[in-house]
């Protein structure tokens, strides 16, 4: 497990945090683009959100596409196209621009994230996954507690070679995914079997391991055929939790540096002081990942991590600015974060036979729509009022709401 965690996990870090830079990076860009293309605060919202209108309309096509063609292929496929498409952003000139190409962006970038949950599915038996799910998706905090002060480091290159800094954020930060699709096409090997770096033994028990898991999941997963997935109350459920899940980290992410900003502060200290929240959601992942399976425990921890981010969000909209605001909001990433790592090993619990690819998908697609709903409610309530505070409380309640629905609805696997 050791040598394939290594050899496997660090590049699809890689991809993914490239991924969810080049997602949330109009987040910064908004500091001098909004002005430049003439935005309001609800066009903007409207395309931050609009993103996942497209990925969610493609999200299922993509990842029986995946199965059919093999996962490094379609992969690099998908990197290729969201990384023109992101450098393609440097040039928008209006809103009609805007609007169109993050739309494009969302459709080019569906089926990756699915894709990669099945991919890892072929590698990790189920008692580890909650670990390995962790790992991966410190990709998002990371690409923030990183990401942020590059990007606001890039802002300041406004007026280099006659472009602005927006425009060198999106192009500097769209030709990595061009790179990373070869290095997929290079280094990723698509099943054990066919993987040089193991020996016969190795790949004879990792098989026994996963056929293993496989025959108890057929008897016990209560959903085992595509058009179930689309009916079943568990189902509904968790593409429910992950809607406000993913409405809680976008409506905060694509508007936290805008936040910081009216505090008054430049844009190089914006870049820093957004990382901060996302350090607290790094450690609340890893340790939510080790704790689920060590416990083999998921609902729980997913119920407890979603009425943290709920209140986390309440908090700060509560204390509205400041030093007490800023650590209000790093307990919500906490939750925010924390409940990926218990969450997506549940949701494969529930899923067995030809339900596993569509299930993955549909759950993340229609959760996925949470990144339109959570930018635009915020959005449209600080162009309504002048203020974020409306729109963290809005996003908070669905926080709460999905922790009530994991601890009332969502029933335990082996009770569905």
């Amino acid at each position: 497990m050791h040598k394939i965690f290594w050899r496997l996990v660090p590049l699809l870090m890689a991809l993914y945090f490239i991924s969810y830079v080049d997602r949330i990076n109009v987040g910064f860009a908004a500091l001098t683009m909004n002005r430049d293309i003439g935005l309001s605060p609800y066009v903007y919202g409207w395309g931050a959100g609009i993103f996942y209108v497209g990925y969610c309309l493609f999200e299922v096509p993509s990842n029986l596409m995946l199965v059919r063609t093999g996962a490094r292929v379609w992969i690099a496929r998908i990197l290729a196209t969201w990384g023109v498409l992101s450098c393609a952003m440097a040039y928008v000139q209006d809103s009609t621009g805007f609007l169109i190409l993050r739309f494009l962006l969302g459709v080019a970038e569906a089926g990756f994230f699915p894709g990669v949950m099945l991919y890892l599915g072929d590698w990790f038996p189920a008692r580890y996954r909650g670990r390995i799910v962790g790992a991966f998706m410190l990709s998002i905090p990371l690409s923030v507690v990183l990401g942020a002060p590059l990007s606001g480091a890039i802002l300041q290159l406004d007026g280099w070679c006659g472009l602005r800094g927006w425009q060198w954020l999106f192009l500097l930060e769209g030709v990595p995914a061009l790179l990373a699709s070869v290095a997929v096409l290079l280094f990723m090997t698509e099943k054990a079997q066919v993987a040089t770096w193991l020996q016969p033994a190795e790949k004879a028990w990792l098989a026994a391991q996963l056929a293993r898991d496989r025959a108890d999941n057929a008897r016990a997963a209560p959903v085992a055929t595509l058009a179930a997935v689309f009916r079943h109350p568990a189902v509904l459920a968790l593409a429910f939790i992950y809607f406000c899940a993913t409405a809680c980290n976008l409506g905060l992410s694509f508007f936290l540096p805008q936040m910081i900003q009216q505090q008054g502060y430049g844009n190089l200290a914006i870049g820093f002081l957004t990382a901060v929240p996302y350090v607290a959601g790094c450690a609340s992942m890893l340790l939510a990942g080790y704790w689920s399976d060590r416990l083999q425990e998921r609902r729980t921890f997913l119920a407890v991590l979603m009425l943290i981010a709920g209140g986390g969000l309440a908090a700060a909209a509560w204390y509205g600015g400041g030093y007490a605001a800023l650590v209000a909001l790093s307990v919500a990433a906490a939750g925010i974060y924390g409940c990926k790592a218990p969450f997506w090993p549940l949701s494969t619990s529930y899923l067995g036979g030809g339900a596993l690819a569509g299930g993955i998908a549909f759950i993340s697609s229609v959760g996925n729509l949470g990144g339109f709903v959570g930018p635009y409610m915020v959005g449209w309530i600080r162009a309504a009022t002048g203020s974020f505070i409306g729109g963290l409380y809005c996003i908070a309640a669905l926080g709460i709401a999905a922790a009530v629905v994991a601890v009332t609805v969502l029933p335990r696997p082996a009770e569905a």
